[in-house]
Protein backbone atom coordinates (compact mmCIF):
# COMPACT_ATOMS: atom_id res chain seq x y z
CA UNK A 1 0.00 0.00 0.00
CA UNK A 2 0.91 3.65 -0.48
CA UNK A 3 -0.28 6.45 1.74
CA UNK A 4 -0.85 10.16 2.17
CA UNK A 5 0.12 12.17 5.25
CA UNK A 6 -2.12 14.69 6.97
CA UNK A 7 -0.39 17.78 8.34
CA UNK A 8 -2.84 18.04 11.17
CA UNK A 9 -5.37 20.88 11.34
CA UNK A 10 -4.53 21.80 14.95
CA UNK A 11 -0.80 21.77 14.28
CA UNK A 12 0.41 25.22 13.16
CA UNK A 13 1.57 25.09 9.56
CA UNK A 14 4.92 26.59 10.47
CA UNK A 15 5.78 23.35 12.26
CA UNK A 16 6.04 21.70 8.82
CA UNK A 17 8.01 24.48 7.14
CA UNK A 18 11.36 23.81 8.77
CA UNK A 19 13.46 21.09 7.12
CA UNK A 20 10.55 20.09 4.91
CA UNK A 21 12.88 18.85 2.17
CA UNK A 22 14.57 16.32 4.45
CA UNK A 23 11.18 15.28 5.82
CA UNK A 24 9.71 14.92 2.33
CA UNK A 25 12.71 12.90 1.12
CA UNK A 26 12.19 10.46 3.98
CA UNK A 27 8.45 10.35 3.49
CA UNK A 28 8.81 9.68 -0.23
CA UNK A 29 11.23 6.83 0.40
CA UNK A 30 8.81 5.46 2.99
CA UNK A 31 5.91 5.27 0.57
CA UNK A 32 4.17 8.64 0.80
CA UNK A 33 2.52 9.78 -2.42
CA UNK A 34 0.31 12.62 -1.20
CA UNK A 35 -0.26 15.18 1.54
CA UNK A 36 -3.32 16.85 3.01
CA UNK A 37 -2.35 20.33 4.19
CA UNK A 38 -4.30 22.42 6.62
CA UNK A 39 -5.90 24.23 7.98
CA UNK A 40 -4.36 27.08 6.00
CA UNK A 41 -3.26 29.39 8.78
CA UNK A 42 -0.24 30.29 10.86
CA UNK A 43 0.05 30.65 14.61
CA UNK A 44 1.85 33.74 15.85
CA UNK A 45 4.08 33.96 18.90
CA UNK A 46 1.24 35.54 20.90
CA UNK A 47 -1.03 32.58 20.10
CA UNK A 48 -3.13 34.43 17.54
CA UNK A 49 -4.12 32.78 14.26
CA UNK A 50 -3.57 34.47 10.90
CA UNK A 51 -4.32 33.31 7.38
CA UNK A 52 -1.56 31.87 5.22
CA UNK A 53 -2.70 33.91 2.18
CA UNK A 54 -4.17 37.37 1.55
CA UNK A 55 -7.76 38.33 0.89
CA UNK A 56 -8.42 38.71 -2.85
CA UNK A 57 -10.60 41.82 -2.71
CA UNK A 58 -11.14 41.93 -6.48
CA UNK A 59 -12.35 38.34 -6.57
CA UNK A 60 -14.98 39.05 -3.93
CA UNK A 61 -16.04 42.23 -5.75
CA UNK A 62 -16.35 40.35 -9.06
CA UNK A 63 -18.76 37.96 -7.35
CA UNK A 64 -20.67 40.68 -5.58
CA UNK A 65 -19.63 39.40 -2.16
CA UNK A 66 -18.39 41.51 0.73
CA UNK A 67 -14.76 40.53 1.37
CA UNK A 68 -13.55 39.64 4.84
CA UNK A 69 -11.22 42.07 6.53
CA UNK A 70 -7.56 41.65 5.66
CA UNK A 71 -5.76 40.66 8.84
CA UNK A 72 -2.05 40.69 9.58
CA UNK A 73 0.26 38.67 7.34
CA UNK A 74 3.59 36.90 7.66
CA UNK A 75 5.24 37.13 4.25
CA UNK A 76 8.24 35.02 5.20
CA UNK A 77 6.07 32.11 6.28
CA UNK A 78 3.87 32.50 3.21
CA UNK A 79 6.92 32.19 0.96
CA UNK A 80 8.13 29.12 2.83
CA UNK A 81 4.72 27.49 2.54
CA UNK A 82 4.59 28.13 -1.20
CA UNK A 83 8.07 26.59 -1.52
CA UNK A 84 6.96 23.56 0.46
CA UNK A 85 3.87 23.13 -1.72
CA UNK A 86 6.01 23.47 -4.86
CA UNK A 87 8.38 20.82 -3.56
CA UNK A 88 5.53 18.39 -2.91
CA UNK A 89 4.05 19.07 -6.36
CA UNK A 90 7.43 18.49 -8.03
CA UNK A 91 7.49 15.02 -6.45
CA UNK A 92 4.21 14.20 -8.19
CA UNK A 93 2.33 13.98 -4.89
CA UNK A 94 -1.39 14.46 -4.64
CA UNK A 95 -1.96 17.72 -2.72
CA UNK A 96 -5.26 18.44 -1.00
CA UNK A 97 -6.25 20.88 1.72
CA UNK A 98 -8.18 20.20 4.90
CA UNK A 99 -11.13 22.57 4.54
CA UNK A 100 -12.29 24.92 1.81
CA UNK A 101 -10.54 28.14 2.74
CA UNK A 102 -12.73 31.01 3.89
CA UNK A 103 -15.85 29.17 2.83
CA UNK A 104 -18.30 29.21 -0.07
CA UNK A 105 -17.51 29.24 -3.76
CA UNK A 106 -15.58 32.52 -3.57
CA UNK A 107 -13.53 31.38 -0.59
CA UNK A 108 -12.62 28.13 -2.35
CA UNK A 109 -11.77 29.96 -5.58
CA UNK A 110 -9.54 32.31 -3.61
CA UNK A 111 -7.76 29.33 -2.01
CA UNK A 112 -7.04 27.47 -5.23
CA UNK A 113 -6.01 30.68 -7.02
CA UNK A 114 -3.37 31.33 -4.38
CA UNK A 115 -2.28 27.68 -4.22
CA UNK A 116 -2.28 26.30 -7.78
CA UNK A 117 -0.63 23.14 -6.42
CA UNK A 118 -3.90 22.13 -4.71
CA UNK A 119 -5.85 19.40 -6.49
CA UNK A 120 -8.69 18.92 -4.04
CA UNK A 121 -10.25 19.64 -0.66
CA UNK A 122 -11.21 17.41 2.24
CA UNK A 123 -14.28 17.99 4.43
CA UNK A 124 -14.35 16.41 7.87
CA UNK A 125 -17.58 14.62 8.78
CA UNK A 126 -19.76 15.98 5.96
CA UNK A 127 -23.40 15.84 7.01
CA UNK A 128 -22.52 13.86 10.10
CA UNK A 129 -25.21 13.40 12.73
CA UNK A 130 -24.24 12.66 16.30
CA UNK A 131 -24.10 8.97 17.26
CA UNK A 132 -22.95 8.95 20.89
CA UNK A 133 -25.73 7.95 23.27
CA UNK A 134 -23.94 9.72 26.12
CA UNK A 135 -23.38 13.46 26.07
CA UNK A 136 -19.88 13.45 24.62
CA UNK A 137 -17.77 15.68 22.40
CA UNK A 138 -20.31 18.47 22.58
CA UNK A 139 -23.50 16.58 21.83
CA UNK A 140 -25.58 13.46 22.12
CA UNK A 141 -27.70 11.28 19.87
CA UNK A 142 -31.14 12.09 21.30
CA UNK A 143 -31.28 15.82 20.70
CA UNK A 144 -31.59 18.47 18.01
CA UNK A 145 -28.80 20.96 18.59
CA UNK A 146 -30.19 24.44 18.03
CA UNK A 147 -26.88 26.15 17.28
CA UNK A 148 -25.91 23.67 14.55
CA UNK A 149 -28.97 21.83 13.26
CA UNK A 150 -32.08 23.85 13.96
CA UNK A 151 -31.71 26.22 11.01
CA UNK A 152 -30.83 23.37 8.64
CA UNK A 153 -33.94 21.43 9.55
CA UNK A 154 -35.99 24.63 9.34
CA UNK A 155 -34.83 25.14 5.74
CA UNK A 156 -35.87 21.54 5.03
CA UNK A 157 -39.36 22.29 6.34
CA UNK A 158 -39.37 19.42 8.81
CA UNK A 159 -42.07 18.76 11.37
CA UNK A 160 -40.15 19.61 14.55
CA UNK A 161 -42.89 18.39 16.86
CA UNK A 162 -42.84 15.00 15.19
CA UNK A 163 -39.05 14.79 15.36
CA UNK A 164 -39.06 15.61 19.06
CA UNK A 165 -41.76 13.01 19.67
CA UNK A 166 -39.64 10.43 17.88
CA UNK A 167 -36.57 11.32 19.94
CA UNK A 168 -38.44 11.15 23.23
CA UNK A 169 -40.13 7.86 22.31
CA UNK A 170 -36.79 6.26 21.51
CA UNK A 171 -35.27 7.61 24.73
CA UNK A 172 -38.08 6.06 26.76
CA UNK A 173 -37.68 2.77 24.91
CA UNK A 174 -33.97 2.68 25.68
CA UNK A 175 -34.72 3.39 29.33
CA UNK A 176 -37.03 0.40 29.82
CA UNK A 177 -34.78 -2.42 28.74
CA UNK A 178 -34.74 -5.52 30.92
CA UNK A 179 -32.43 -8.54 30.87
CA UNK A 180 -35.34 -10.73 29.78
CA UNK A 181 -36.30 -8.39 26.94
CA UNK A 182 -32.70 -8.06 25.72
CA UNK A 183 -32.02 -11.79 25.84
CA UNK A 184 -35.25 -12.50 23.99
CA UNK A 185 -35.01 -9.85 21.23
CA UNK A 186 -31.39 -8.76 20.75
CA UNK A 187 -30.38 -11.90 18.84
CA UNK A 188 -33.60 -12.16 16.85
CA UNK A 189 -32.69 -10.18 13.74
CA UNK A 190 -34.11 -6.97 12.26
CA UNK A 191 -37.75 -7.29 13.26
CA UNK A 192 -36.98 -8.37 16.78
CA UNK A 193 -34.52 -5.50 17.17
CA UNK A 194 -37.20 -3.05 16.01
CA UNK A 195 -39.36 -4.39 18.82
CA UNK A 196 -36.45 -4.15 21.25
CA UNK A 197 -36.11 -0.40 20.72
CA UNK A 198 -39.84 0.05 19.97
CA UNK A 199 -39.12 2.17 16.89
CA UNK A 200 -42.34 3.97 15.95
CA UNK A 201 -43.36 6.14 12.99
CA UNK A 202 -42.13 9.34 14.64
CA UNK A 203 -38.76 7.80 15.42
CA UNK A 204 -38.44 6.59 11.84
CA UNK A 205 -39.33 10.08 10.60
CA UNK A 206 -36.54 11.55 12.76
CA UNK A 207 -34.03 9.07 11.32
CA UNK A 208 -35.17 9.83 7.76
CA UNK A 209 -34.76 13.57 8.29
CA UNK A 210 -31.26 13.02 9.63
CA UNK A 211 -30.40 11.14 6.45
CA UNK A 212 -31.85 13.89 4.30
CA UNK A 213 -29.91 16.52 6.23
CA UNK A 214 -26.72 14.60 5.44
CA UNK A 215 -27.55 14.29 1.76
CA UNK A 216 -28.25 17.99 1.41
CA UNK A 217 -24.86 18.88 2.85
CA UNK A 218 -23.19 16.63 0.26
CA UNK A 219 -25.11 18.34 -2.55
CA UNK A 220 -23.97 21.76 -1.32
CA UNK A 221 -20.35 20.62 -1.14
CA UNK A 222 -20.44 19.10 -4.62
CA UNK A 223 -22.06 22.20 -6.12
CA UNK A 224 -19.42 24.40 -4.49
CA UNK A 225 -16.40 22.55 -5.92
CA UNK A 226 -18.05 22.25 -9.32
CA UNK A 227 -18.46 26.03 -9.60
CA UNK A 228 -14.80 26.99 -9.30
CA UNK A 229 -12.65 27.69 -12.34
CA UNK A 230 -10.77 24.38 -12.50
CA UNK A 231 -11.29 20.75 -11.60
CA UNK A 232 -11.11 20.27 -7.84
CA UNK A 233 -11.58 16.87 -6.23
CA UNK A 234 -13.74 16.49 -3.14
CA UNK A 235 -13.11 14.15 -0.23
CA UNK A 236 -15.27 13.47 2.81
CA UNK A 237 -14.31 11.84 6.11
CA UNK A 238 -17.20 9.80 7.61
CA UNK A 239 -17.24 7.62 10.70
CA UNK A 240 -16.43 3.96 10.24
CA UNK A 241 -19.03 1.87 8.42
CA UNK A 242 -20.56 0.34 11.56
CA UNK A 243 -21.77 3.78 12.70
CA UNK A 244 -22.65 5.18 9.27
CA UNK A 245 -26.29 4.13 9.48
CA UNK A 246 -26.79 6.29 12.54
CA UNK A 247 -24.66 9.24 11.39
CA UNK A 248 -26.60 9.38 8.12
CA UNK A 249 -23.44 8.87 6.07
CA UNK A 250 -24.46 6.12 3.68
CA UNK A 251 -21.24 5.31 1.80
CA UNK A 252 -23.05 4.20 -1.35
CA UNK A 253 -24.88 7.52 -1.55
CA UNK A 254 -21.81 9.54 -0.58
CA UNK A 255 -19.86 8.01 -3.46
CA UNK A 256 -22.16 9.84 -5.87
CA UNK A 257 -21.00 13.22 -4.54
CA UNK A 258 -17.42 12.66 -3.41
CA UNK A 259 -14.28 11.71 -5.30
CA UNK A 260 -12.84 10.16 -2.15
CA UNK A 261 -14.44 8.53 0.88
CA UNK A 262 -12.04 8.47 3.85
CA UNK A 263 -13.56 6.29 6.62
CA UNK A 264 -12.08 6.95 10.03
CA UNK A 265 -10.09 3.89 11.06
CA UNK A 266 -10.27 5.08 14.68
CA UNK A 267 -10.35 2.21 17.15
CA UNK A 268 -8.87 3.50 20.43
CA UNK A 269 -10.47 3.52 23.86
CA UNK A 270 -11.50 6.71 25.65
CA UNK A 271 -10.96 10.16 24.16
CA UNK A 272 -13.38 10.77 21.32
CA UNK A 273 -14.17 9.16 17.96
CA UNK A 274 -12.55 5.78 18.78
CA UNK A 275 -14.63 2.62 18.30
CA UNK A 276 -13.69 1.04 21.64
CA UNK A 277 -14.52 4.27 23.45
CA UNK A 278 -17.85 4.73 21.68
CA UNK A 279 -18.95 1.17 22.42
CA UNK A 280 -17.89 1.59 26.05
CA UNK A 281 -19.95 4.77 26.42
CA UNK A 282 -23.02 3.13 24.90
CA UNK A 283 -22.67 0.23 27.33
CA UNK A 284 -22.14 2.56 30.28
CA UNK A 285 -25.11 4.74 29.37
CA UNK A 286 -27.46 1.82 28.79
CA UNK A 287 -26.39 0.47 32.18
CA UNK A 288 -27.09 3.81 33.87
CA UNK A 289 -30.53 4.00 32.26
CA UNK A 290 -31.34 0.34 32.98
CA UNK A 291 -29.72 -0.72 36.29
CA UNK A 292 -31.02 -4.28 35.98
CA UNK A 293 -28.90 -4.95 32.87
CA UNK A 294 -25.61 -6.77 33.17
CA UNK A 295 -22.75 -5.38 31.11
CA UNK A 296 -23.06 -8.46 28.88
CA UNK A 297 -26.68 -7.47 28.17
CA UNK A 298 -25.69 -3.92 27.24
CA UNK A 299 -23.02 -5.26 24.88
CA UNK A 300 -25.73 -7.43 23.29
CA UNK A 301 -27.82 -4.31 22.63
CA UNK A 302 -24.83 -2.62 20.99
CA UNK A 303 -24.30 -5.69 18.81
CA UNK A 304 -27.96 -5.70 17.83
CA UNK A 305 -27.92 -2.01 16.86
CA UNK A 306 -24.51 -1.69 15.17
CA UNK A 307 -23.50 -5.24 14.30
CA UNK A 308 -20.36 -4.86 16.43
CA UNK A 309 -19.27 -7.86 18.49
CA UNK A 310 -15.83 -7.16 19.91
CA UNK A 311 -13.71 -10.33 20.10
CA UNK A 312 -12.86 -11.31 23.66
CA UNK A 313 -14.99 -8.54 25.16
CA UNK A 314 -17.93 -9.29 27.45
CA UNK A 315 -17.40 -6.62 30.11
CA UNK A 316 -16.10 -3.07 30.19
CA UNK A 317 -12.96 -4.21 31.97
CA UNK A 318 -12.16 -6.49 29.02
CA UNK A 319 -11.59 -3.36 26.93
CA UNK A 320 -8.54 -2.53 29.05
CA UNK A 321 -6.73 -5.57 27.65
CA UNK A 322 -6.40 -3.90 24.27
CA UNK A 323 -6.89 -5.45 20.86
CA UNK A 324 -6.49 -9.17 20.22
CA UNK A 325 -5.43 -10.38 16.79
CA UNK A 326 -9.01 -11.40 16.09
CA UNK A 327 -10.11 -7.78 16.39
CA UNK A 328 -8.05 -6.84 13.34
CA UNK A 329 -8.91 -10.00 11.42
CA UNK A 330 -12.64 -9.51 11.98
CA UNK A 331 -13.56 -5.94 12.87
CA UNK A 332 -10.96 -3.94 10.92
CA UNK A 333 -11.15 -6.32 7.96
CA UNK A 334 -14.96 -6.11 7.83
CA UNK A 335 -15.09 -2.33 8.27
CA UNK A 336 -12.61 -1.91 5.40
CA UNK A 337 -14.38 -4.42 3.19
CA UNK A 338 -17.77 -2.80 3.74
CA UNK A 339 -16.40 0.61 2.77
CA UNK A 340 -14.81 -0.73 -0.41
CA UNK A 341 -17.89 -2.65 -1.46
CA UNK A 342 -20.08 0.41 -0.91
CA UNK A 343 -17.94 3.13 -2.51
CA UNK A 344 -15.38 1.28 -4.67
CA UNK A 345 -11.70 0.65 -4.06
CA UNK A 346 -10.61 3.66 -6.16
CA UNK A 347 -12.52 6.06 -3.91
CA UNK A 348 -11.73 4.63 -0.48
CA UNK A 349 -8.70 5.79 1.51
CA UNK A 350 -9.07 4.84 5.14
CA UNK A 351 -8.05 7.60 7.56
CA UNK A 352 -5.67 5.90 9.99
CA UNK A 353 -4.66 7.21 13.40
CA UNK A 354 -3.55 5.65 16.67
CA UNK A 355 -5.13 8.14 19.12
CA UNK A 356 -3.22 10.57 21.36
CA UNK A 357 -3.60 14.23 20.42
CA UNK A 358 -5.93 15.62 19.25
CA UNK A 359 -8.39 12.84 20.07
CA UNK A 360 -7.27 12.28 23.67
CA UNK A 361 -7.66 8.52 23.31
CA UNK A 362 -5.52 5.77 24.78
CA UNK A 363 -2.43 5.50 22.58
CA UNK A 364 -2.29 2.40 20.41
CA UNK A 365 1.18 0.77 20.07
CA UNK A 366 2.97 -0.10 16.85
CA UNK A 367 1.58 -3.64 17.04
CA UNK A 368 -1.93 -2.23 16.62
CA UNK A 369 -0.91 -0.07 13.66
CA UNK A 370 0.52 -3.18 12.01
CA UNK A 371 -2.74 -4.99 12.67
CA UNK A 372 -4.82 -2.18 11.16
CA UNK A 373 -2.70 -1.96 8.02
CA UNK A 374 -2.43 -5.71 7.43
CA UNK A 375 -6.16 -6.28 7.89
CA UNK A 376 -7.02 -3.31 5.68
CA UNK A 377 -4.73 -4.51 2.92
CA UNK A 378 -6.15 -8.02 3.17
CA UNK A 379 -9.61 -6.52 2.70
CA UNK A 380 -8.47 -4.87 -0.53
CA UNK A 381 -7.44 -1.37 0.56
CA UNK A 382 -4.79 0.14 -1.72
CA UNK A 383 -4.18 3.56 -0.10
CA UNK A 384 -4.70 5.22 3.25
CA UNK A 385 -4.10 8.53 5.00
CA UNK A 386 -1.97 8.64 8.12
CA UNK A 387 -2.76 11.27 10.72
CA UNK A 388 0.67 11.84 12.28
CA UNK A 389 0.30 14.44 15.04
CA UNK A 390 4.03 14.46 15.71
CA UNK A 391 4.61 10.94 14.45
CA UNK A 392 6.59 8.62 16.72
CA UNK A 393 9.60 6.52 15.72
CA UNK A 394 7.74 3.22 16.05
CA UNK A 395 4.92 4.46 13.82
CA UNK A 396 7.30 5.66 11.14
CA UNK A 397 9.24 2.41 11.29
CA UNK A 398 6.03 0.48 10.68
CA UNK A 399 4.80 2.76 7.91
CA UNK A 400 8.10 2.90 6.02
CA UNK A 401 8.70 -0.84 6.32
CA UNK A 402 5.22 -1.82 5.16
CA UNK A 403 4.86 0.80 2.42
CA UNK A 404 8.36 1.69 1.16
CA UNK A 405 11.99 1.57 2.21
CA UNK A 406 12.47 0.75 5.92
CA UNK A 407 13.67 3.74 7.93
CA UNK A 408 17.35 3.50 8.89
CA UNK A 409 16.93 5.22 12.29
CA UNK A 410 19.90 7.49 11.64
CA UNK A 411 19.77 10.28 14.26
CA UNK A 412 21.76 12.50 11.88
CA UNK A 413 19.10 12.13 9.20
CA UNK A 414 15.31 12.34 9.33
CA UNK A 415 13.93 11.62 12.78
CA UNK A 416 10.19 11.68 13.63
CA UNK A 417 9.59 14.47 16.12
CA UNK A 418 7.25 12.39 18.29
CA UNK A 419 10.25 10.46 19.66
CA UNK A 420 13.39 11.96 21.14
CA UNK A 421 16.69 11.17 19.44
CA UNK A 422 19.02 8.69 21.21
CA UNK A 423 21.51 11.40 22.17
CA UNK A 424 18.80 13.40 23.98
CA UNK A 425 19.63 11.54 27.20
CA UNK A 426 23.38 12.16 27.22
CA UNK A 427 23.43 15.56 28.91
CA UNK A 428 24.73 17.25 25.77
CA UNK A 429 27.78 14.95 25.42
CA UNK A 430 28.57 13.45 22.06
CA UNK A 431 29.98 10.01 21.47
CA UNK A 432 33.79 10.26 21.87
CA UNK A 433 35.99 9.17 18.96
CA UNK A 434 37.55 5.71 19.20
Amino acid sequence: MKFWVFTHSDQPLEYWLEDYQQRFDAWQAGGVEGIIVGRMHFKQDDGSIISSYPVDVKLYADHGVEPPEQGPRDLEKEQKLQAMMDDAAARGWKIMTFGTGRGGVVGLQELIDHYPQVEGVIIDGPGENHYELAFHHGGELLEIREAEDDHIYAEMGVDFARMHRGIEHLRQALCRLTPQRVRYLAEGGLFSVLNLIDLDEDGLYWLRMRQERSRRSWIEAREMVDQVSRKIELGGIPRTAAFSGLTGQDYEQMAGYFDYILPKHYYWHRGFDGLYGTVARWVQTLGEWNPSLREEDAFAVVKALFGIELPGVQTLFDLEAGFPDEFFDRIVFDETRRAIEAAGVDKVLCWVSTARDPHAGDAMPARDLIGILRASEAAGLQRFVFHPERMGASEWKVLSTMCGEPWSEDPNGYWPSGTQKPDSFSGGRKKPPR
